[in-house]
């Protein structure tokens, strides 16, 4: 069976993989969900300090501390890029880099650039002065498409747990080698594996440099370890099936 460390997207910690965790260790696979620095339980620790660089580090310390080898990290969203610097760091402890609705951007550009324009200025006028980018409302009317999916509880429920990230995890810009050093598997949730297959193929900067990638599709929203957590656990057991270990 697999080792598998999950890396959770902005505003989440280890608590939002609760049911995929407990789904993949059913299975039989071993599974660290991890809290980055400066959110959930960690939130006391968020500060202008926490880093991209802080967040890789939180991974490949964990990799370190409990001696993972053949791991299959996940990273969600954004916790896709420091995933990908850990791998980059770490690609022999590494059996497959997943990007769960996520990809590897390109060296130099951060996970704030994906916002359009107008998007950013909204944001930076909403942050201010401050160091901390706050959650979205979780309100459906206002992002149907990627809050699909989730029930009232699992809304109720990211209203309530969800922190403001550190944000210059979001600003820092991501660095990383033109091709990366490990097998590579994307799950698309959001859109059509199709079109990721497309992006790839056309070069969109969201999805820089995974030619090969086993790509994977699982219709829900954004946040699918809570929208959709039992085709996420088949989905993760599949790929953990096919890698090379």
């Amino acid at each position: 069976m697999a080792t598998f460390v999950l890396v959770p997207g902005f505003w989440l910690g280890a608590w939002a993989w609760r049911e995929v965790t407990a789904g993949l260790r059913g299975r039989g696979h071993e599974v660290y969900p991890l809290t980055l620095t400066g959110l959930a339980d960690r939130a006391h620790l968020a500060g202008p300090e926490v880093t991209l660089e802080t967040h890789t580090r939180d991974i490949s310390t964990l990799l370190d501390a409990e001696d993972l080898r053949d791991v299959l990290l996940v990273g969600h969203s954004g916790g896709g890029l420091p995933a990908t610097q850990a791998a980059e760091r770490m690609p022999e402890r590494i059996a497959r880099l997943v990007y769960l609705e996520s990809g590897p951007l390109p060296d130099g550009m951060a996970q704030f650039d994906t916002n359009p324009p107008e998007e950013q200025e909204r944001l930076r006028r909403l942050i201010g002065d401050g160091h901390l980018l706050p959650p979205p409302t979780w309100e459906p009317d206002q992002d149907p498409g990627n809050l699909a999916g989730l029930d009232d509880t699992a809304l109720a429920l990211l209203r309530a747990r969800s922190t403001p990230q550190p944000l210059r995890t979001a600003t820092d810009p991501l660095r990383r080698a033109d091709r990366l050093p490990v097998p590579v598997a994307l799950i698309a949730c959001t859109f059509p594996v199709e079109v990721a297959r497309e992006m790839i193929d056309q070069g969109h900067p969201f999805f820089a440099g995974p030619a090969g990638a086993d790509l994977h599709g699982l219709p829900t929203g954004h946040w699918p370890m809570l929208s959709e957590p039992a085709g996420l656990v088949d989905t993760l057991d599949v790929i953990a099936r096919d890698s090379p270990r």
